[in-house]
C-alpha cells in the first residue's frame, strides 16, 4: 500500500510538473550570471527603499577632506564638497530607481492597455493605434523629456509619466505581437460561443497569456529607463538638487575634476553601468524562464 501511494505520488507530480520553486532553481543553476544579477538587481531596489537608513554618513554631511581618493574609511572616495560618495550613491539611488520604476509601471499600463485592444480588435484601431506608435519613436527621447520638463516643471511625476511615454511603444508593440498569436486560438473561440464578452476575454484569458513578455520587457526597460534618467539629470533637468543627489546629477557636478580626481566620473559612472547591466542581464534570463520555446535551449 504504501509503495502504491508513493507511486501515485510521482505520478502526480509528473502530471502537474514542477514547481514554481523548483523551476526557478533549475533555471538559476543553467544561468547563473542571471540569477547573480536578479540578486544584485533586489539588492539595487532594497538600496534605494533604505538608503538614507543604511549610508554609512549622511549624504550631505561635509565634514571630510576635499577630494580625498578612496580608503578603508570612505571606500568611494570624497567630493568636491567634501561628502561621502559613497553615502552619496546609496542615498541618490533612490532618485534614480524611483523615477526608473514609476516610469516602467506607466509604460506597462500604457503598453498593456493599447496593446491588447489592437491587437485583439485589429483592423482600423489597429492601424491607428500603429501609426501613433510610429509617431512617437520618431521623436528624439531626450527632445520630448526636456519638453515636457519645460511645459510641467522638474518633478517627480513629470518625468516620470515623460521616460514612461518614451518606453510605451515599444511595450505596445510586444504586448500586441503576443495578443495578435492568442486571439484565434481555440480557448478564446470557446470563450466567444459561451457569450463572453471581448472585455471579460481579454482581462480573463488574453492578459494571463501574454504576461510573459510583459514581465520580460518591463524588467528590460529598467535599464533604460535609468539611463535617460540619468541623462536627463545629468543635463541638470531630473528632480535632484546639491542636497537631493542622483547618480547622474553626481557625474554633472564633477565633471570639471575628472581628469584630477578619477573617482568622482568612475563611481557613478559604475553605478549607472552596473545597474542597467543587471536589469538587461536579469531580462534575458527571464526571457529563457518564462518562454518555454527557450527553457531546453541553454
Amino acid at each position: 500500500m504504501a509503495a502504491a501511494a508513493d507511486l501515485d505520488l510521482t505520478v502526480d507530480r509528473r502530471i502537474r510538473g514542477p514547481s514554481w520553486f523548483g523551476s526557478l532553481s533549475r533555471n538559476a543553476r543553467k544561468n547563473p550570471v542571471g540569477a547573480l544579477a536578479g540578486v544584485f538587481c533586489v539588492f539595487l531596489v532594497v538600496l534605494a527603499v533604505l538608503g538614507p537608513q543604511i549610508s554609512p554618513y549622511s549624504a550631505n554631511d561635509i565634514s571630510f577632506d576635499r577630494l580625498t581618493p578612496p580608503s578603508l574609511t570612505h571606500p568611494f572616495g570624497i567630493d568636491h564638497l567634501s561628502r561621502d560618495y559613497l553615502s552619496r550613491i546609496i542615498v541618490g539611488a533612490r532618485n534614480s530607481l524611483g523615477i526608473a520604476f514609476a516610469a516602467i509601471t506607466v509604460s506597462t499600463l500604457f503598453g498593456v492597455l493599447f496593446g491588447i485592444v489592437s491587437g485583439y480588435f485589429g483592423g482600423a484601431l489597429d492601424l491607428g493605434v500603429s501609426r501613433v506608435i510610429d509617431v512617437m519613436l520618431a521623436y528624439p527621447a531626450l527632445v520630448f523629456v526636456i519638453f515636457m520638463v519645460s511645459i510641467f516643471g522638474r518633478e517627480f511625476g513629470t518625468i516620470a509619466i515623460a521616460i514612461g511615454l518614451i518606453l510605451t511603444p515599444g511595450t505596445i508593440r510586444i504586448v500586441r505581437s503576443a495578443t495578435i498569436g492568442i486571439r484565434n486560438l481555440s480557448y478564446i473561440e470557446a470563450a466567444r460561443s459561451l457569450g463572453a464578452t471581448d472585455t471579460w476575454i481579454m482581462f480573463r484569458h488574453v492578459l494571463p497569456n501574454v504576461a510573459a513578455p510583459i514581465i520580460i520587457i518591463a524588467t528590460v526597460n529598467i535599464g533604460l529607463a535609468i539611463l535617460i534618467e540619468a541623462a536627463i539629470s545629468f543635463l541638470g533637468l531630473g528632480v535632484s538638487s546639491p542636497t537631493n543627489p542622483s547618480w547622474g546629477r553626481m557625474l554633472q557636478e564633477t565633471r570639471q575634476y575628472w581628469q584630477t580626481s578619477w573617482w568622482t566620473m568612475i563611481v557613478p559612472g559604475m553605478a549607472i553601468t552596473l545597474a542597467v547591466l543587471a536589469f538587461n542581464i536579469f531580462g534575458d534570463a527571464l526571457r529563457d524562464w518564462l518562454d518555454p520555446r527557450l527553457r531546453g535551449s541553454r
